[in-house]
């Protein structure tokens, strides 16, 4: 049985992100999955600055142990970049990611929550028409 994973000191929690190629539909991606702790990594050392030693202590982990996080968190963007991959930041305890569909027929939409990968539907689960699609987003309106 493996040991239990030691606490990281995170900045802030990241709620679920994705990144995707631009004019490359979803379900035609492969997935590219950053931690949470591999974000803050990559952060401390690329955006902020600072040296390992000094980010292993802000993290509050080993120095091999930060390594080994950003090691793999710049294996993952580096793949991702190169391979057209989505990135999904996400941790351990997140529940998927929810993408809205919409029948281009009937007009209904309904979400479908992706866990480890996405996989577009097939057809209409109201009409069975295979003519579906990604709905926008709505904008809201301020009053």
């Amino acid at each position: 049985m493996p040991r239990p994973r030691k606490h990281r000191h995170l900045r802030k929690h990241q709620q679920v992100k994705i990144f995707k190629p631009v004019g490359v539909r979803l379900s035609e991606c492969q997935t590219a999955v950053l931690l949470p702790e591999e974000l803050e990594a990559l952060r401390l050392v690329e955006v902020d600055g600072m040296y390992q030693t000094q980010a292993c202590e802000t993290m509050d982990v080993a120095r091999s142990t930060f390594q080994r996080i950003l090691s793999e968190a710049r294996r993952k963007v580096a793949l991702a970049l190169s391979e057209d991959m989505v990135i999904v930041v996400s941790g351990g305890d997140v529940r998927g990611i929810r993408v809205r569909w919409k029948c281009c027929d009937c007009g209904e939409s309904w979400r479908v929550v992706y866990r480890n990968s996405y996989k577009e539907p097939e057809d209409c689960p109201y009409c069975a028409s295979h003519a579906i699609r990604e709905a926008q987003k709505r904008k809201r309106r301020r009053q």
